[in-house]
């Protein structure tokens, strides 16, 4: 497997140079080999050759991260666990991921009913980095996302996947070399978190990461600005956050700044190139079930930039994967007309862990290019231009009914910011006591007179899609992987 051979190869070629800077400690990329090894040793005396699954407390340290290769190099697949998470929510997945051992870098081991394997203060080994042979089917990791039934989803990506996905994102040229200072800001349970150090680590660049103590925008900021960061991946939610100090941003290191994750506003965009002048901004699209992302729009500066309600474009398909619209019954639908966004390629995901009923649900075969292919439904209600570009006009299931009319929750949080001047806003379909659907508004600021934002509405919208409940909050909550959290912003109308 070139990946991991490639992997090994920058490590063992970048020796000197800073893998990692944690909580403002840094490490070399020789200590990061050297504490792989110890690990490595661990699991060779600790972990059964027969055991695919090994979980991961995901502790944001040196040897967190260290655990994660090791593993790989062992030939198998870690599965993250969040030890802020519910226990309830833990131990789901370390059922369904037929998980036996735990590696724990904490102080004392948080799941003791297990084969829980501490990593801190590892006597040293002989150096050991060279990868077990592996083939492209055998797993990287298995990520869990939520779940419509409160149970959630495995998502295993393989090593296949995986080089996918590497193939396509250098394709892309957003290039890093060792002299490069990149941004993790994700959790280790977020599939952006992957690409954040698997990427950085290949070219021999240093990984600047968020203490979980930290307030995560106001510590970005930092790290940009004290460490001059070259390289960036963030959520559009950590824009919002920083909107207020844009002025005082000037960031002329920064070459490339991509956004994942969330529609990106296009007025949020152009706000944020002024920060980082000398930047390439970018757009990319992708779903976890299709290793991280697949599709790309590249801003341009001074130019138009095509949007849709104020969402920028996310642009074309990838290297290795293809992408349709499709009506419900799986044919592609004209150009220019909406439909829901499928994906295929060799970054699709085998599909859900022990789920088939789901995998029924979301994947299909169809004819494409004159073979059989399988594709995925993303969720995504999309239309492509003339151009092949792809305009996101938002998810199938934040569509509302209201009195029989279907309703996108992004329209109105279009024109809702515009009159409220950049105020941020999210709306929410609800169900009221009596059992109708109505649409609330959630305004991320302090009570303000909503009478002119009424009036501006009903000159715009028709009167089904003015909000009937209007509610203000001081920042909008974030879930753990950075996007805003629109399942408690609706509990603000229950």
């Amino acid at each position: 497997m070139s990946l991991l051979t490639d992997l090994q190869n920058s490590i063992q070629n970048n020796f000197d140079n800073n893998a990692f800077c944690i909580n403002n400690t840094f490490y070399s990329y020789k200590e990061f080999a050297q504490i792989i090894s110890n690990i490595r040793s661990l699991i060779k005396n600790s972990v059964s050759d027969n055991e695919i699954n090994v979980g991961l407390i995901t502790n944001d340290d040196i040897e967190t991260y260290a655990s994660i290769i090791a593993l790989w190099f062992e030939g198998k697949a870690y599965v993250p666990l969040n030890p802020e998470f519910p226990i309830e929510r833990n131990s789901m997945v370390i059922e369904q991921a037929d998980i036996v051992s735990i590696l724990d870098s904490s102080s004392k081991k948080q799941f003791s009913d297990y084969n829980s394997l501490l990593t801190k203060n590892l006597d040293n080994t002989e150096l050991g980095i060279t990868p077990t042979k592996i083939s492209n089917e055998t797993l990287a990791y298995i990520f869990f996302t939520s779940g419509t039934t409160g149970t959630p989803k495995g998502v295993p990506i393989t090593f296949g996947n995986l080089s996918g996905f590497i193939e396509a994102q250098w394709a892309l040229d957003y290039t890093i070399t060792e002299h490069d200072r990149c941004l993790q800001m994700f959790e280790l349970t977020f599939d952006l978190s992957v690409v954040s150090y698997l990427a950085p680590l290949l070219k021999g660049a240093s990984i600047f990461t968020i203490p979980k103590d930290e307030i995560k925008y106001s510590y970005i900021f930092e790290l940009m600005e004290d460490h001059e960061l070259t390289y960036s991946l963030m959520v559009p939610s950590i824009l919002h956050y920083l909107r207020p100090y844009f002025d005082e941003i000037n960031c002329p290191s920064m070459k490339y700044s991509l956004f994942c994750g969330e529609a990106l506003p296009l007025d949020v965009t152009e706000e944020w190139s002024k920060c980082i002048p000398n930047a390439t901004i970018a757009n990319v699209y992708g779903p976890t079930e299709c290793t991280i992302y697949c599709m790309d729009y590249t801003y341009k500066r001074e130019e138009e930039n095509k949007a849709h309600n104020g969402v920028l474009t996310i642009g074309k398909d990838m290297k290795n994967t293809s992408t349709i619209i499709v009506d419900d019954n799986n044919n592609e639908v004209e150009t220019g007309k909406e439909g829901e966004l499928c994906l295929s390629g060799v970054q699709l995901t085998p599909g859900y862990w022990k789920n088939e009923q789901k995998n029924k649900e979301v994947f299909f075969n169809k004819i494409h290019n004159g073979k059989e292919t399988r594709f995925y439904r993303t969720g995504d209600l999309c239309r492509a231009d003339e151009d092949g570009d792809v305009l996101y006009l938002g998810r199938v299931d934040f569509q509302a009914k209201i009195q029989g009319f279907r309703v996108e929750l992004s329209e109105i949080e279009f024109h809702a910011k515009a009159a409220l001047n950049k105020v941020n806003a999210v709306a929410i379909a609800f169900t009221n006591n009596i059992h109708n659907t109505e649409i609330g508004l959630v305004i991320e600021s302090e009570t303000l007179d909503t009478k002119p934002l009424i009036e501006d509405l009903n000159l715009k919208l028709p009167k089904y899609m003015i909000p009937t409940q209007i509610k203000f909050i001081g920042n909008f909550p974030l879930n753990t992987n950075g996007k805003t959290d629109r399942n408690k912003l609706t509990e603000l109308f229950i």
